[in-house]
């Protein structure tokens, strides 16, 4: 059986370590492999290496960094359907979302082809008599990234890619659960002509985490996943002094108003609660019905939720299996909590028939009405395929519910009235909002990211936002030799 080790300094790395942890496929559940778990010993070599390879890297030219992610863009854009069954092997969604992945991902890949244009500094000439002011961005040094199961291709592409371009170096720590795309991606950087050590990879658990939150060297931490451990994260990489972003949790609710066309409002429901078999941090998890539009809306979904395959998502799936036996267990089990507390079991997933292997990891597509606010599958992140309604009577009321919600990751009204629809946008307390757009992941060039427990931090992903935090600003001030400001003068400096 293969053992699925670390990358360090541009080769493969076994380390020390002699811990595993099995990686399943979900729709056979069958183990694929062993992957290795670093102790601290092999994390610090990962990050000695980055250190190491840091000054050259940030002395190499802008327009070098450019052609090797202009490279690197070509190969991942060339090679993206071997990417995506990788990923389909072991986390178990089907092909054409682990497309969409990487094609995600790639647009973060293309964002940071500009940095020349985004690390440009200002000028002011003459600020002061013969005196001139400029600043600059600057690197920070290693960085550590800390990413989830759900998308591990795109969401170590959200963050990689910016801090690369902008003269980090990087060690990322994958999720042991699919751990194969990392280093397939580092193989990839290795060919697009990146220098050893810039990008490392240490597969492991949170004793890998643990050395990357409090290791000297590593100056900042990009971190997705649920919301105590991205607390956990953001306290302890903060107490070590690193800047930190960490990304958690998410209830999504999409908001569905009488006027809206609910043929679209069906079609995005069961699109965005079902995709991915529910585990994504942007899967609509609760249906806001607003008024009388929650029966004819329930049907519609009902409807359209029958006709979704579920099964191997290496065949003709819609949706593939959960991750791992534990979690398809515990989403479950919140249907049976939802029943047991009055929720209505309007489409029950435990009752699914997949094609697939019998030992898969299944679980249908599930919905469940008359969801209150005081129930688990309402307050809890459930991470699976399982869609709630809520009824509410007006928008003030939907509006109340959302930003009553500690979360504030993604959120989604469907109307045809502007108004309301301007009004929601502004007045939401949601770091991502979508009009009769149910999973408003914005392009590369925005920032990606939420408000309230959804977000610890002051910095998104990818945008502007990452150049920002991958970068610090140095301001100078320059003055020549200049006869005329000679002389002694104590007072504070004055500017004429």
């Amino acid at each position: 059986m293969q053992t699925i080790a670390h990358w360090v300094d541009g080769k493969p790395f076994a380390g020390t370590s002699e811990a595993t942890a099995p990686v399943t496929n979900p729709a056979t559940g069958q183990v694929s492999g062993q992957v290795a778990l670093a102790d601290t010993a092999d994390v610090r070599v990962a990050i000695e290496a980055a250190a190491a390879a840091f000054p050259a890297w940030r002395a190499t030219s802008l327009t070098r960094r450019v052609q090797v992610l202009f490279r690197f863009r070509e190969l991942l854009n060339e090679r993206k359907q071997d990417l995506a069954a990788i990923i389909t092997a072991e986390h178990g969604k089907v092909l054409s979302d682990a497309l969409g992945e990487v094609s995600r991902g790639l647009e973060v890949v293309e964002f940071a082809c500009g940095i020349p244009h985004l690390l440009k500094g200002g000028f002011t000439e003459n600020a002061s008599t013969k005196v001139d002011i400029f600043s600059i961005q600057q690197p920070l040094g290693p960085v550590a990234i800390i990413s989830p199961f759900n998308f591990p291709a795109m969401v170590p592409m959200w963050f990689f890619p910016v801090a690369i371009a902008a003269g980090n170096t990087v060690v990322l720590k994958p999720s042991e659960k699919d751990p194969s795309a990392s280093l397939w991606l580092a193989r990839l950087w290795t060919e697009a002509g990146l220098p050893d050590g810039v990008f490392n990879v240490v597969q492991g658990d949170k004793v890998a985490v643990d050395e990357l939150l409090d290791h000297p060297a590593i100056k900042a931490v990009s971190f997705v996943g649920s919301t105590p451990i991205a607390r956990y994260v953001y306290e302890r990489g903060t107490a070590a002094g690193k800047r930190v972003q960490a990304l958690g949790g998410a209830k999504n609710h999409m908001v569905v108003l009488p006027d809206a066309d609910l043929d679209l409002a069906a079609d995005a429901a069961v699109n965005a609660g079902f995709g991915s078999a529910g585990e994504r941090c942007m899967a609509i998890s609760v249906l806001v019905a607003v008024g009388e539009v929650a029966d004819d809306l329930i049907g519609r979904i009902t409807e359209r939720a029958k006709t979704i395959r579920t099964g191997d998502g290496t065949r003709d799936s819609d949706m593939g299996p959960l991750v791992t036996g534990a979690h398809r267990d515990k989403v479950a089990a919140y249907i049976t909590a939802g029943e047991s507390e009055g929720a209505t079991v309007a489409l029950d997933g435990r009752d699914v028939r997949p094609d697939g292997d019998a030992d898969g990891f299944w679980l249908g597509p599930t919905l469940l009405d008359n969801v209150t606010p005081g129930m688990s599958v309402y307050t809890d992140e459930i991470f699976g395929p399982v869609l709630s309604v809520v009824r509410v009577a007006t928008y003030e009321e939907a509006l109340t519910l959302i930003n009553a919600n500690p979360y504030g990751n993604g959120t989604a009204i469907f109307t045809n009235d502007g108004g309301a629809a301007r009004r929601f946008h502004n007045e939401v307390e949601v770091g991502m909002v979508g009009i009769n757009v149910p999973i408003p992941v914005p392009m590369a060039y925005y920032s990606f990211g939420g408000w309230k427990a959804s977000l610890f931090g002051d910095s998104h992903a990818h945008g502007t936002d990452g150049v920002h935090f991958y970068t610090r600003t140095k301001a100078i001030t320059s003055r020549w030799l200049d006869p005329s400001h000679g002389g002694l003068n104590l007072g504070f400096p004055q500017n004429n």
